[in-house]
C-alpha cells in the first residue's frame, strides 16, 4: 500500500505543483486568455493565495513521507487539497462551466487521503 500511496502522491503532487506555480507566476489577465476564465471573479491577490495553498498541498504531500517527519502531515495535506477543489467546483458550478478536471482532482485527492491515513496509522 505504500507504493500506492506514493504513486498517487506523486501524480497528485505534480498536478498541484503545476498548477500552483502557474497561478503564481503568470499575472491574472494571462491565466484568463489562456482558458481559466473564473480569476475574473478573484483579485489577483487571491488567486496567487489558491496558487500558494495548491504548491504547499503539493510539497505537504510528499515531504513529510519523503523525510519521515510527522508524515501523518501527507494525508492532511491531502485533505486540505480535497477541501481547497470542493471549492473549486462551487465556483466552477455557479459560473457554469466544466468541473471535470476539478472533480477528478478532488476524488484523487479524497483517495490519497484515506489511503495516507491507512498507511501512516497502520
Amino acid at each position: 500500500m505504500t507504493v500506492a500511496l506514493w504513486i498517487v502522491n506523486g501524480l497528485l503532487a505534480l498536478a498541484f505543483a503545476g498548477a500552483g506555480v502557474m497561478k503564481l507566476v503568470r499575472p491574472r489577465e494571462a491565466l484568463r486568455t489562456s482558458g481559466l476564465a473564473w480569476v475574473e471573479d478573484f483579485s489577483p491577490a487571491a488567486v496567487k493565495l489558491v496558487g500558494l495553498a495548491e504548491l504547499l498541498g503539493a510539497l505537504g504531500l510528499v515531504l513529510p513521507l519523503a523525510t519521515g517527519i510527522a508524515p501523518v502531515l501527507a494525508p492532511v495535506a491531502a485533505t486540505a487539497l480535497a477541501v481547497t477543489m470542493v471549492g473549486a467546483v462551487v465556483v466552477h458550478v455557479r459560473r457554469r462551466e466544466p468541473v471535470g478536471p476539478a472533480v477528478a482532482l478532488l476524488a484523487v485527492s479524497v483517495v490519497s487521503a484515506v489511503l495516507g491515513f491507512v498507511v501512516v496509522l497502520g
